[in-house]
Order: C-alpha cells, then sequence, then structure tokens
C-alpha cells in the first residue's frame, strides 16, 4: 500500500506521540507499505512554527531531511497538477495544506493517513 502522511501523522510519528493510533503505527511502520511524505507537510510545519502556533517542531524542522531519510519516508513533490486539481476541488474546506494532500492521493492514489475527518469526506481512503 502506498501511504501519504498527514502533518500530525508525522510529527506523531517521529515524536513517539501516543496520540497516533495503533492502526497507523503499524501501517507506516510495514514494510510492505511505501511511506511518502508531501512537501505541503513541510510547508505547513514551517509555516505553524513561523506563526508560533507549534514552538515544539523546531528541531524537527532544522532535521527534516535527515529525519525523512531516516525514516525511510520519500518525498513527494507538488507537481502543477496536484495544484491545480487542490485548486479545484469541490468544497467548502479551506485548508490549503489538506487541500494539496487530498489531490496528491487522488492522483498518486495514496491512502492517507490522518484522524481528520474532511479526507473521507473527500472520498480519501484513510488509514487511522
Amino acid at each position: 500500500m502506498k501511504l501519504l502522511l498527514d502533518t500530525h501523522a508525522l510529527v506523531w510519528w517521529w515524536t513517539d506521540n501516543q496520540r497516533l493510533p495503533t492502526a497507523a503505527r503499524t501501517a507506516i511502520a510495514s514494510s510492505d507499505n511505501l511511506v511518502l511524505v508531501s512537501a505541503a507537510t513541510a510547508w505547513e510545519i514551517a509555516t505553524k512554527h513561523r506563526l508560533g502556533k507549534w514552538p515544539e517542531v523546531a528541531a524537527l524542522l532544522d532535521g527534516f531531511d535527515a529525519n525523512l531519510r531516516r525514516s525511510r519516508f520519500t518525498s513527494l513533490p507538488i507537481t502543477h497538477q496536484h495544484a491545480r486539481l487542490a485548486g479545484a476541488l469541490e468544497g467548502e474546506h479551506r485548508d490549503p495544506f489538506d487541500r494539496m494532500l487530498l489531490a496528491q492521493a487522488r492522483l498518486e492514489e495514496l491512502a492517507v493517513v490522518t484522524g481528520d475527518a474532511v479526507f473521507a469526506g473527500y472520498g480519501a481512503a484513510v488509514v487511522w
């Protein structure tokens, strides 16, 4: 299975936070699954940190690339196809980071590791 981690899933994985459910942990840890992290996730973490909303992620930002390699996660760049679909998605959800992850999940046929109900509402396969 190909998994796309949402921002909280990634941070909670890297910090071993118990709010990440067992099913999500098992899926991320399975060598049978390819785990991807969107460039939008790095953007969201950096934005929230800059705004003072998530001060505890400073070390994760500084070591982002090393953490990706250590975790054996694959970076997922944002393409113009992703951007076009994210901007065109119907619905009232306004979070640009979620919209990008939704577009990437659709176009790349990924299950999203997230506790955010909005993803299932947009028809995304969810692991949580």
